[in-house]
């Protein structure tokens, strides 16, 4: 049976006030007090404290900015300059990150197979080598990227990890999600930037999955499903152009949510357990209004929310490693107890993604 044994977080130097962040988006923007009354509203109302960055900028009182031209007239950076940050950064995180998963458990010649996640930066050869090469992994390591899915990638290379624990029964797979959202901020005021500036943030999370390997923590996975809603392909969406990745991410998703979740749950749970049985859900948090939509729609209460509502609250929504921060949550919390844990994760499609994970 495949096992999550450990996941780690590992997250970039700098740490910012949400509000600070607010400070420096309305001074970026070059909003005028109506606007800046407006996003100061939106910011108060995320559920979110703080958020860490690879860049210094969004901290207002760290000094002059590095990143972000304070002269409008100034091109903001092209996306061969956030590549290359995303090079030089994504790989010392993803490390840092894969050290602390595998730190008790296996040394780094046992790991079999490598996947690695990302949606915020790529190239070729790419993020999987690198660590290969960083860490002295073996050159005939099984290795494969999840990459641009988005939010729920993670739980699709949680898939992949049971694929090949499934059919490999001495695999000792590690997984690595790497998202540097903070690098695409763009120079334009309006609703899908706003929005952006709003909720995403940098971090790492690996996670260890092995069928021989267990821990008083581990949770076994057990079943996934996914759906796609087709009609809201338009409203989440991320896409490429010179000036970087672009976020489209539509106030119409909640909404989206609110009218497929409950399907969705009785489906991923089909012939698997009922929904009373569920103790834990791990829930992606996207965004408060995500996780007061999905809440409003289960009947769930303040306690089964609570997991999500404080990773949000800490880190904001990093994309693909937040679901892994949010299980980290949830395993730190249910000790020797048994567990029914159902995750849900949303993205680009309007893909929808769910595992279930248990202890007996």
């Amino acid at each position: 049976m495949a096992e999550i044994v450990s996941i780690s977080r590992a997250l970039p130097p700098f740490c910012h006030a949400q509000e600070t962040i607010l400070g420096f988006m309305q001074e970026s923007f070059g909003l005028d007090e109506t606007e800046k009354r407006k996003l100061r509203f939106l910011y108060r109302q995320s559920g979110i404290n703080q958020r860490h960055s690879v860049i210094r900028d969004y901290g207002v009182e760290a000094g002059g900015w590095e990143f972000i031209p304070r002269d409008k007239k100034t091109a903001f950076p092209s996306i061969e300059e956030r590549m290359a940050i995303f090079d030089r950064e994504a790989l010392p995180l993803s490390v840092k990150a894969i050290e602390q998963c595998i730190d008790g458990f296996i040394t780094k010649d046992k790991i079999t197979h490598l996947i690695t996640v990302s949606c915020t930066g790529m190239s070729a050869p790419g993020l999987d080598l690198a660590i290969m090469e960083a860490m002295g992994l073996s050159p005939d390591i099984f290795r494969t990227s999840v990459n641009f899915m988005g939010c729920y990638a993670a739980i699709h290379g949680l898939k992949l990890a049971k694929m090949i624990c499934d059919s490999n029964p001495e695999a000792n797979v590690v997984m690595v999600a790497t998202e540097l959202c903070t690098l695409h901020f763009q120079k334009e005021f309006n609703a899908d930037n706003a929005s952006s500036s709003l909720l995403f943030a940098d971090g790492s999370s690996a996670v260890l999955v092995s069928n021989t390997l267990k821990s008083d923590r581990s949770l076994s996975l057990d079943h996934f499903y996914s759906e796609v809603a087709f009609r809201g392909k338009n409203d989440m969406s991320w896409s490429l152009n010179s000036q970087g990745f672009l976020m489209t991410l539509s106030s119409y998703v909640p909404h989206l949510i609110e009218e497929d979740i409950a399907g969705l749950v009785e489906n991923a749970l089909k012939n698997k357990l009922t929904k009373e049985k569920v103790t834990h859900w791990c829930l992606h948090p996207g965004g408060r209004k995500i996780i007061d939509t999905i809440q409003n729609r289960l009947g769930l209460t303040d306690e089964d929310v609570a997991y999500s509502r404080k990773v949000l609250a800490e880190y904001g929504n990093m994309s693909s490693p937040t679901i892994l921060f949010v299980l980290r949550e949830i395993m730190d919390d249910i000790s020797d107890q048994a567990a029914n844990v159902l995750g849900i994760a949303f993205g680009p499609g309007l893909t929808m993604e769910t595992f279930i994970a248990t202890r007996k």
